[in-house]
């Protein structure tokens, strides 16, 4: 079995993995991201990760904690296939010999070079889903006019024939695509050279053959939170620029998120949702690199 093919297999068991096990705390962190700032002297629609869980139970019932998953779940195959498979392709221009292992700083190469390739598809992908996800805070808001907040999607297809007749065409699924690829890039770079590097420091070696299932869920926790920690201010302004209105836009692009964030809300604004996004990175991330290295190690 060629070791594209191999790749393509293993990436999708490994994001089929990632995906069950981290929506939920992936739907949280994307209602606090996107709730609109409170007017002066009024509480914010959801005052912190556990408010935020229990209101949406509330009004929607265990399910809603798994809204939107269809559009990732459609295409976590094609996502986790591209980003493990570019990864492999370009560790095969850097590796002189078969069974030579990379230095850590060309895993982080090959990283930011998957997240380059994965980000023209996770795009798409997630504004369907932050669409999804947002759109029960949104309607229940009071503070914000937004058009989003009158319409109720009936599920990720439905986002989609949205956006493309009447935000735009194709361009309008492309929305975020800046600060999605500020966030894959570098991520995925550092995600990569974390896990081999905690691989290589349990494994006492560069030779890591031998690691159980244990040091492999571990590394793979290390390098989801390591993928947050550096990325996810841009991940916030990604999820509100989204979900802003595309005829009554409150914003022009990513650098106005941006400042108009730290304007109104402080560094702390980049930050709303972190606490979820990191209860969420290291499950399922262990889950996604133990379900990788097992079918990769059982198609040889």
């Amino acid at each position: 079995m060629a070791d594209v093919a191999k790749d393509l297999a293993s990436g999708t068991v490994g994001g089929a993995a990632q995906l069950i096990v981290g929506h939920p705390f992936d739907t949280i962190k994307v209602k606090l991201q996107s709730q609109p700032t409170p007017a002066p002297g009024q509480a914010p629609r959801y005052s912190g990760a556990i408010d935020a869980v229990k209101q949406t139970v509330a009004a929607e019932g265990p399910r809603g904690l798994f809204k939107g998953m269809g559009a990732p779940l459609a295409t976590v195959a094609a996502l986790n296939a591209v980003l493990f498979t570019a990864r492999g392709q370009m560790e095969g221009l850097f590796r002189s010999e078969a069974g030579v292992p990379l230095t850590i700083s060309q895993q982080f190469v090959c990283g930011a070079g998957a997240g380059f390739a994965v980000a023209f598809l996770a795009c798409p992908t997630e504004l369907i889903k932050c669409r999804l996800q947002a759109q029960g805070g949104l309607a229940s808001a009071t503070t914000t006019g937004s058009v989003l907040a009158a319409v109720k999607y009936g599920g990720p297809m439905d986002v989609a024939h949205h956006v493309l007749r009447s935000e735009g065409g194709t361009r309008g699924l492309f929305k975020g695509l800046v600060p999605t690829f500020a966030r894959e890039v570098p991520g995925n770079a550092m995600m990569f050279a974390a896990y081999e590097a905690f691989k290589r420091f349990l494994a006492g070696g560069s030779d890591t053959s031998s690691l159980g299932q244990g040091s492999l869920i571990m590394a793979g926790g290390v390098a989801g939170a390591t993928f947050w920690g550096i990325v996810y201010p841009t991940d916030v302004v990604k999820s509100v620029l989204q979900v802003d209105d595309y005829k009554n836009p409150k914003y022009t692009g990513s650098m106005d998120v941006f400042r108009k964030i730290l304007k109104s809300e402080g560094v702390k604004g980049l930050y709303k949702g972190f606490g979820p996004a990191m209860a969420r990175s290291v499950p399922a991330n262990a889950a996604c690199f133990l379900a990788y290295e097992m079918t990769r190690s059982s198609l040889g």
